[in-house]
Parts: C-alpha cells; structure tokens; sequence
C-alpha cells in the first residue's frame, strides 16, 4: 500500500473532524460556532476527495451528509447574524 496525496487530504479531514469535537467535548469550542461547523464541513469535503480515489459507498454517503448538515448550520449563522436587532 502507498500513501499517496489524496491519503493525506483524507487524514487531514479526519483530524480536522476529531480534533473540533475534541474540543467541544472539552467546552473550548461552541458547537453552534462557525468554527465548529466550519471544520467539520472542510474536514467532510476533504474526506469526500480522498474517496474519489479509493471509493467507497458508505462513507461517501455520511460525508455527503456530513457537508449538507454543516450547509446548514452556516446558513443558519448567516440568517442569525443578518437579523435585525
């Protein structure tokens, strides 16, 4: 097996996932933060590009959705900040 450089983009999204969770679990990230649903979507889309190499079904699909659910949480940030006060 050789590492090659969509491995290391993967691996990449993998510790940007973890370590974000890590540090909501350890209450130094908010996980209704843009930096939170940031990390995960860059973290879900870099995975998603490492999967274009070496495919596979499943974890297509949860990062897929992993991506759509972060879309989300940074529309919603967006509409709250554009809320009149």
């Amino acid at each position: 097996m050789s590492y090659q450089l969509h491995d290391f983009f993967g691996n990449i999204g993998v510790v940007l996932i973890l370590a974000s969770y890590l540090l909501v679990q350890l209450r130094r990230m908010d996980a209704t933060a843009l930096p939170y649903v940031v990390s995960n979507c860059l973290g879900a889309a870099l995975i998603l590009y490492s999967l274009l190499f070496d495919f596979n079904l499943s974890a297509f699909v949860i990062e897929i959705v992993w991506v759509m659910i972060s879309l989300v949480g940074m529309a919603r940030i967006y509409l709250e900040r554009r809320k009149p006060v």
